[in-house]
């Protein structure tokens, strides 16, 4: 028990007294960043990516946006995250000569992820839509976009909402690899601390229940939109 009060108190040193909290801080605000503008940018690039294989294939044009839709599916979930970022830092980024902040990169990369998985949610929420409400859209003059966006997709969403959510905590849980390309997250604020203190069992308890604690609001946020979706499906 002497052991482990110690290294509490070594924890505590390195946390406050040498300032550790504001790297646990900025690596907090840059995981939860990564995570949510990565989140958002998956749904934009899924949400398209989703339309366009629903389309019906009646042209060429058709046909090679769905070829090219699944290839960047089959590239993005046949690869590891940590791969991904490696190739876009220190691979693409040279080759075009452009010189983006580290942050940037997670952020693309990790929104060119999630648009991938989020893009098959996606399209399994817009196939669960009754089909009528399609031609029943399309029976009011609507176009097949207007309908799509408006009306299908609307509800597409209500339905894979519980998905989105375990698509954001794992997008949480999988920042702990922005490391790798020089970003600062959780796991380098820890780190920091148990590198200095000599001590990494604390640093790490107290990171895992940050985690854990983040993965409970998100899910918590999930039930409360849920909750909310269901209210107003009733009023309707």
């Amino acid at each position: 028990m002497d052991g482990f009060a110690r290294k509490v108190e070594r924890f505590w040193e390195i946390f406050y007294q040498h300032d550790g909290y504001k790297k646990v801080v900025t690596g907090l605000q840059n995981t939860v960043y990564i995570a949510v503008v990565g989140l958002a940018l998956g749904i934009l690039i899924g949400t398209l990516i989703a339309v366009i294989k629903v389309l019906p294939k009646y042209s060429k044009l058709t046909k090679a946006l769905n070829g090219f839709c699944d290839f960047y599916v089959g590239l993005f979930r046949g690869t590891p995250i940590v791969v991904q970022l490696l190739v876009a830092y220190y691979v693409v980024l040279p080759l075009l000569g452009l010189n983006l902040p580290a942050l940037s990169v997670c952020v693309i990369v990790f929104g060119l992820n999630s648009g991938a998985y989020v893009s098959e949610i996606m399209r399994g929420g817009i196939m669960s839509v009754d089909i009528g409400q399609m031609e029943a859209g399309r029976a009011l003059g609507l176009s097949y976009r207007v309908t799509m966006m408006k009306i299908v997709v609307p509800q597409a969403v209500k339905n894979i909402l519980p998905t989105l959510g375990n698509e954001f905590i794992a997008l949480i849980k999988e920042t702990s690899v922005v490391s790798f390309v020089g970003a600062s997250d959780l796991y380098t604020a820890f780190n920091y601390i148990g590198s200095n203190s000599y001590e990494f069992m604390v640093p790490y308890l107290v990171m895992a229940l940050i985690y854990i604690v983040l993965v409970m609001l998100i899910a918590l946020m999930v039930k409360v939109m849920e909750r909310n979706l269901r209210k107003s499906d009733r009023s309707n």
